[in-house]
């Protein structure tokens, strides 16, 4: 063998290495080029939240705040809202987008990843209404519309639920990577991405929202699950709107109203 023929082998082992490597790491990139979490930087506890600690089904304890209605008490509220935040920062971050719905008589219970909150007497089980923004609105619909091995189950889990909001969410997995990483996005399991659920939420109505000026996640990604969800739906584009912009207060109460109206409606078809 010489010298020449050596360095080649060398040569391709080199390349062979670094190619493994790459195919290693690429799914680890790409979910990091849009997942920011922040356990750090935590803001301050409403006043009028009610601080609640719960247990995942792997044991892991989390953490939540109950806002119930400004008026009166919590199980005369019109529904209760599940907020389900975005993929940065924590439910802190998120409060100011949210801190309005008790003013609307409406109760609010806002978590960290992962999982819901306990059973509470004074709220009322058949009204509930989750919201979704961003990484959120996947998470919601995996939640609701993705149920391994219980199929029969699937309504009397849904019982509740009487609405489903989802504020600028992504397609899928695969289509959010490949746009900030082209060619990653075949490496993402998309099983519970929201193209692949939001069909199955069905009865439950589904209200879509997302400003045309997003420059995180492609407007058009909630045409397109607009087009997969089945009636009853709504879908609003807000002109010009950024990321999560909807009940950011920019645009006073025009979207806000618009929510709960669509809440109201919800509600009353059952």
């Amino acid at each position: 063998m010489t010298l020449q023929h050596t360095r080649r082998i060398v040569k391709s082992l080199f390349i062979l290495f670094i190619i493994v490597v790459c195919i290693y790491l690429l799914p680890r990139v790409a979910i990091n080029a849009f997942y920011y979490p922040d356990n750090k930087v935590y803001g301050p506890t409403p006043a009028e939240a009610e601080s609640i600690t719960f247990t995942a089904k792997d044991g892991t304890h989390l953490h939540g705040w109950f806002i119930p209605t400004a008026f009166g008490r919590p199980e005369n509220a019109v529904a209760t809202v599940i907020h389900v935040h975005g993929n940065a920062g924590n439910m802190s971050a998120h409060w100011p987008l949210v801190s309005w719905l008790p003013e609307r008589n409406v109760n609010l219970f806002m978590f960290d990843y992962r999982g819901f909150g306990r059973h509470r007497a004074d709220v009322n089980p058949e009204r509930l209404v989750l919201l979704g923004q961003s990484l959120g609105g996947n998470n919601v619909l995996a939640a609701v519309g993705h149920c391994v091995g219980c199929a029969n189950m699937r309504y009397a889990d849904q019982a509740g639920i009487r609405a489903i909001i989802l504020d600028s969410t992504f397609l899928s997995y695969s289509s959010i990577a490949n746009q900030m990483i082209p060619g990653s996005g075949y490496l993402l399991d998309d099983r519970y991405s929201a193209d692949r659920n939001i069909a199955s939420v069905s009865p439950i109505p589904v209200l879509i929202l997302h400003g045309t000026a997003d420059h995180v996640i492609p407007w058009q990604d909630s045409e397109k699950l607009y087009a997969l969800a089945r009636e009853p739906k709504q879908k609003i584009f807000i002109p010009d709107g950024d990321h999560i912009d909807a009940f950011s207060g920019r645009y006073a109460n025009l979207y806000r109203d618009a929510m709960i109206k669509f809440i109201q409606t919800a509600l009353s078809a059952k």
